[in-house]
């Protein structure tokens, strides 16, 4: 199979109905490289929903011209055009002809071009698609507009493997050697039986070693077969989060047609490994016992919408895993297929979602987060025609994916009142209450009954086991105080609780032979002591891992701060108060606020920074988060003392000595393993530009698996004092670009609500990142009033 990616396209935003035609003059239309979201293109806008972002919608058209020459389809190829997914709505024509669409934003589809060809007048091929995204208050976070995957054209021989039609399994797995089933789905436009010829070669990708077999078989006429066998591959090299090692799987086809030898080519990034999860001892790989450490991530990087280029999620993931994370959960729907193969070569365990509603549609804020009344509009309305498609392209789409390691069929389906009801109880309670009025909290007959959720919950794991029966089936339970008593645990292999920790140990011993984990949870303490202390429990996964534009909690904020790096890719301390917790190596970190006597005040009520200014005589309250075995902390030599707060997880004093800078020393076996130093900041002098590398190992790792990662620079931008240390004063700046693309400026700040299109931006705790699609040699240069440029300079 030959690819061909087609990324530009003319773009324009209006829905002009002749659009369609081949004949469609698109000459004055703007030129846009897909992946492309125009939302974040527009102005933050108030009359728009506050659950997605205050950004609006609209209706788009992309046209796209296609060289045959150049696609070099011969006659007898069997060609296809594939979409990895449109927000959302998507109609499509080629050269005018009427192919379909699909309403879902987040899944692939595809159409057959064969035929067409056959009729084309010319050598352009005019691909015209029409996205309608009306509907802004259609869902509770931010998902974009517009062409946001990759669109390729697939061809293939008239023999070939249907799409997505490879699956490979780990039958059994030890030290000596591993079984592996492969399964292909082939298809054969052939007027006649066909015999096929098929060779199969397993390449490892870290020590180019190689398995090689063969099989036979025969495809009938114009139809299709099933090729099913095992292997035993000696020596196997499995897949981790500790060990992310992938194989090349490359299936070659050989056949008789036309008088002469034909063959076809297809290859797979994969891996070998075995999951497991046990209800007494949690989740297993390749035998060995882990404890999940996940966050939840929506797919968005703010400036750059959810149009984000790999190397993008590549320092996101990377920082995630520095502290200490080895899970991901794809929230509330699946995501771009760049983000999954990302996780199979950095060694992250992914849950994977399908639904955030069923057929019934959520409460949707578009005022402020639980500001009523809601809207109703989303997905639910296309659920019951397209459910069973959309899950099966779900999981046919990832299934070869060694991260993923259980299928999600739904997020909070079962919130109470929103909108399923129970006689149960008189008053339902769940995340969802606050401000609710009255009349939504108590029990109304005439809403859908919640036993409803429970026929839905099977129809679905029925669907997911036919097409992967090698996972397991989990869900995302808001209410399982309900949801455990109306049978739909028993559809689940896995059960996820969604912030209802206090449950775990009741709920063990009413379920004995289930595995739970936290599949969304809050950061406290308390929360991660839950899984420490109960070996039952697999893990748990944050809200969230960064912050994400949408459900926010009304103007001028457009998005949610619940993560632990902000939207422009940067650590907070809550990630550092984590890495204390999570990760293995050693970790020393300061952070600050006022003390107030009495106050009592944990880290999530009262937010924190790094202010240590000698001249403020108010006492000031030090937070320390750290690992080590002893702990020093110290203000102009003299130690200070500490008091763990066991209730949060941190170390804490108060002092009013702050002429010096405050050190603290992380200790193993009387040695300093880890330092941490705060000293007062000055006003900025000057901005210093870096781009962001990612580490060899993982540059080459995602490399191997075929991820690009050079069509996106990202330039860390920090306004620095005259000792060189972080400003503590912020400024506007300005990025000016030559030899490149400026794609957007981001500092994270969720109150700042200047256009996104702009090329200016202020920073944030002195900070702010810029990220420009590199055009051979290209220049950058940073600005901003008072201070000495920043300038980068950058040849790939």
């Amino acid at each position: 199979m030959r690819t061909f990616t087609v990324e530009r396209w003319a773009f324009a935003l209006t829905d002009d109905r002749d659009a369609w035609s081949k004949r469609h003059d698109d000459s004055a239309w703007r030129a846009v490289r897909v992946p492309h979201d125009w939302s974040v293109e527009l102005g933050f806008d108030r009359s728009a929903s506050s659950g997605t972002g205050y950004l609006p919608g609209g209706v788009g058209w992309y046209r796209a011209h296609v060289s045959l020459s150049e696609l070099g389809a011969d006659p007898g190829q069997h060609v296809r055009l594939a979409f990895e997914g449109v927000y959302k709505n998507a109609d499509v024509w080629v050269n005018g002809y009427h192919l379909g669409g699909r309403p879902s934003g987040w899944v692939p589809f595809s159409f057959d071009l064969t035929e067409l060809l056959e009729y084309a007048p010319d050598d352009d091929l005019v691909i015209a698609v029409r996205v309608e995204h009306t509907d802004i208050s259609d869902s509770r976070w931010y998902n974009g507009s517009g062409i946001t995957r990759a669109v390729v054209l697939q061809v293939h021989g008239a023999v070939r493997i249907r799409e997505h039609g490879t699956v490979l399994t780990t039958e059994h797995m030890d030290a000596a050697s591993a079984t592996v089933r492969i399964t292909h789905a082939l298809e054969s436009d052939l007027a006649e039986p066909v015999a096929v010829h098929v060779r199969h070669e397993l390449r490892s990708l870290g020590t180019d070693r190689v398995h090689e077999f063969a099989s036979e078989t025969v495809i009938p006429a114009a139809g299709a077969t099933e090729l099913v066998l095992e292997t035993v591959l000696p020596d196997p090299e499995p897949w981790s989060d500790t060990g992310p090692n992938l194989y090349r799987l490359t299936t070659t086809l050989h056949w008789q047609a036309g008088g002469g030898a034909r063959r076809a080519s297809y290859a797979l990034v994969t891996g070998i490994r075995t999951i497991a999860f046990d209800a007494d001892s949690g989740f297993r790989i390749n035998g060995e016992p882990r404890v999940l450490k996940g966050v939840c991530l929506h797919e968005d990087a703010g400036t750059l919408g959810v149009a984000v280029p790999p190397a993008v999620w590549l320092r996101r993931l990377l920082s995630l895993q520095r502290m200490g994370a080895n899970a991901v959960r794809m929230a509330h729907n699946p995501h771009a297929s760049e983000l999954y193969a990302l996780c199979d070569a950095l060694g992250l365990f992914v849950i994977d979602e399908a639904f955030d509603e069923w057929e019934n549609p959520k409460n949707k804020w578009w005022q402020g987060h639980n500001v009523y009344p809601p809207r109703h509009e989303g997905y639910a309305k296309d659920f019951p025609q397209w459910h069973e498609r959309d899950l099966v392209a779900t999981i046919e789409a990832h299934r070869h994916h060694p991260s993923v390691i259980a299928w999600s069929i739904g997020n909070e389906v079962d919130y109470p009142n929103d909108p399923y009801a129970s006689p149960l109880f008189d008053e339902m309670t769940g995340n969802n209450d606050a401000n609710k009025p009255a009349a939504e909290r108590v029990y109304d007959p005439s809403r859908p009954d919640v036993r409803r959720l429970t026929t839905i919950a099977r129809r679905l794991a029925g669907i997911t086991r036919r097409a992967d029966p090698s996972r397991p089936v989990t869900f995302a339970a808001a209410f399982p105080e309900l949801s455990s008593r109306t049978g739909l645990f028993e559809e689940l292999d896995v059960v996820g609780y969604n912030y209802k920790e206090h449950l775990y140990e009741d709920d063990h011993e009413r379920f004995p032979d289930v595995p739970f984990l936290g599949s969304e949870n809050g950061h406290g303490y308390a929360q991660w002591l839950a899984v420490v202390r109960n070996d039952f429990i697999a893990g748990q996964f944050l809200w969230t891992g960064v912050d994400y534009l949408g459900e926010a909690h009304g103007w001028p904020i457009h998005g949610s701060g619940a993560g632990l790096l902000t939207l422009a890719g940067f650590e907070k301390h809550a990630w550092h108060l984590r890495r204390s917790w999570w990760a293995d190596e050693p970790v020393a970190h300061l952070a600050t606020r006022p003390f107030v006597e009495g106050a009592g005040a944990d880290f999530w009520s009262h937010p924190v920074g790094r202010a240590w200014d000698a001249a403020d005589p108010r006492p000031v309250e030090v937070l320390v988060f750290a690992n080590g075995d002893e702990l020093a902390l110290s203000c102009g030599g003299e130690e200070l003392p500490l008091v763990r707060d066991d209730a949060h997880g941190y170390w804490t004093t108060v002092t009013h000595a702050r002429a010096e800078p405050l050190v603290l020393e992380s200790r193993r076996d009387g040695e300093a393993v880890a330092r941490d130093e705060l000293a007062a900041r000055g006003e900025a002098v000057r901005i210093e530009a870096e781009v962001w590398m990612p580490p060899a190992e993982a540059a080459a790792r995602s490399e191997a698996a075929g991820i690009p990662l050079g069509d996106v620079l990202q330039i860390e931008c920090t306004l620095r004092d005259v000792a060189g240390g972080v400003a503590r004063d912020d400024r506007v700046v300005v990025a000016t670009v030559e030899g490149g693309e400026l794609l957007g400026v981001e500092n994270g700040d969720l109150a700042d609500n200047t256009p996104y299109a702009t090329a200016a931006r202020a920073t944030r705790e002195g900070r702010l990142i810029v990220y420009v699609r590199p055009q051979g040699e290209v220049s950058v240069r940073l600005r901003a009033d008072g201070v000495t440029d920043g300038r980068v300079v950058y040849s790939a």
